[in-house]
């Protein structure tokens, strides 16, 4: 797919996902290549972006749970412009189509709860077009199956990855990675 996400997805499926800025050094250290940050404020987002991508790792940081901001383009063109993180993810449809116009690379993340959560979310991706797509819970395989059937997008599936099996599933049914927050699972 030519993109660097897809390169370092491909080398290691497996992504870091930091909802504790404490923990940012333990994902540093593991062999993931990616880091997904849920975590952070107006005070430290910059240090740590820049700590991440220092030691040779991508980040993306999940903008609806950066503290001190507004969930709004402004916001999204400051962090972007001046934090240089390598995309956003979020569950915001108008971030989404506001990162794609000023050429962000963006996740958007669904969450999953039932069959009119689906039906919107395809609706969403459909009509937003994000560079990829965060399911959760990921341990759904018939609906990463469906959402990747239904939109041709990357998916990622996140949330509730406990152990090696739902990693192996979550990528048979099509997901391109999954996210987890779980430190055994950086080593997979």
């Amino acid at each position: 797919m030519n993109n660097p996400f897809y390169d370092k997805i491909e080398a290691n499926p497996v992504i870091a996902a930091v909802n504790s800025i404490e923990k940012i050094d333990l994902a540093i250290k593991s062999p993931c290549e990616i880091v997904f940050l849920l975590t952070g404020n107006i005070f430290n987002l910059k240090g740590t972006i820049d700590k991440v991508k220092d030691n040779g790792m991508d980040i993306y940081v999940h903008i609806d749970l950066m503290e001190g901001f507004s969930k709004d383009m402004t916001a999204l063109k400051y962090i972007y412009e001046n934090m240089k993180p390598d995309g956003i993810i979020t569950t915001k449809s108008s971030l989404v189509k506001a990162a794609k116009s000023m050429n962000i690379y963006a996740i958007q993340r669904l969450f999953i709860l039932d069959s009119l959560s689906l039906e919107r979310g395809i609706n969403s991706i459909n009509a937003t077009k994000p560079d990829a797509i965060e399911i959760l819970p990921g341990i759904m395989p018939k609906i990463i199956k469906k959402i990747y059937n239904e939109t041709k997008l990357p998916v990622i599936g996140g949330g509730l990855i406990n152990d090696k099996e739902d990693v192996i599933e979550s990528l048979k049914a099509g997901a391109i990675g999954i996210s987890t927050s779980k430190e055994e699972i950086w080593y997979m």
